[in-house]
């Protein structure tokens, strides 16, 4: 999965930052003198949104914009990402905004090649996803960043995909899993139908009830290597998931378990990392 920031979006966010002005530039009298701008890594990162800095400053009025480096490259510490000549202006409003999404999104996007990474070492073929628990409203920022990173969205949404929870299951009484399985294959032929178990006996019970994907919610790599011996053999095995409580501290143990998908949280709570940023006249 990859995409940018829709141009519009990035409008809004530069809008949100300035709707009235810079007072400061207005105020000193400088916002038509020419100057330039460069940021740099401050630590060793997997960078993203540098083609959306690029355009901010592009729709600042900034007239020359390079960007030294994609979204999802690994930089280090000192190395250039991006150059910006324009009037003062222009590059005292973008260059905030510009600065702020590239240090958070190269934060989670850092933290979620990290764990990719650990998870590859064990099994070269496991997929890291990241869940739908991100910042209200910032899903595409989010998204943006787990990308770079080289994981992908568990869900994107309620309607994009088919997972019955307990709580679903808690408004069907005793009506048994293959007949609500069946059910909703019906009622969304082209959906994989997903079931989140929350013990081993009711993994096995869904598999064998028809589910194409089990979430194993919370259970620990010993519970998971449960679920796996015991569907050794299924006709149909579905995807199996590990989800809950998993970060850099256990992945590894998730992945020799034998998941085929890590679900995480982890990367959204990343810490920001540092981007430098200089700005000087033009002429001195």
């Amino acid at each position: 999965m990859s995409f940018t920031i829709p141009t519009a979006r990035l409008e809004s966010m530069l809008q949100e930052d300035s709707p009235y002005g810079d007072l400061t530039t207005l105020g000193l009298g400088i916002g038509e003198l020419h100057g330039r701008l460069s940021m740099t890594a401050g630590a060793l990162m997997t960078v993203c949104c540098t083609e959306e800095a690029e355009t901010l400053f592009r729709l600042a009025g900034c007239e020359e914009v390079q960007s030294f480096c994609r979204s999802g490259a690994q930089v280090e510490e000192g190395s250039p990402i991006l150059q910006a000549r324009g009037p003062a202006s222009a590059l005292h409003r973008a260059t905030k905004t510009a600065q702020t999404l590239l240090e958070l999104t190269s934060g989670i996007a850092t933290a979620a090649a990290r764990l990719r990474a650990t998870a590859r070492q064990i099994r070269p073929e496991i997929a890291v996803a990241c869940t739908r628990k991100h910042l209200p409203g910032a899903k595409d920022v989010m998204l943006r960043a787990i990308t770079a990173g080289g994981c992908v969205p568990h869900r994107l949404g309620l309607s994009d995909s088919v997972l019955v929870f307990a709580q679903h299951r808690g408004f069907l009484g005793r009506q048994p899993p293959h007949l609500w399985v069946a059910q909703l294959r019906a009622a969304q032929p082209e959906r994989k139908i997903a079931v989140e178990a929350g013990n081993v006996d009711e993994a096995v019970q869904f598999a064998h009830s028809g589910a194409d994907i089990l979430q194993c919610d919370k259970f620990s790599p010993e519970q998971i290597g449960e679920v796996v011996r015991a569907l050794n053999g299924h006709p149909q095995r579905p995807v199996l998931i590990a989800t809950g409580g998993i970060g850099d501290r256990n992945i590894a143990d998730y992945a020799r378990a034998g998941v085929d998908v890590i679900a995480t949280s982890a990367p959204y709570t990343a810490l920001p990392l540092d981007v430098r940023v200089t700005i000087e006249r033009n002429g001195r």
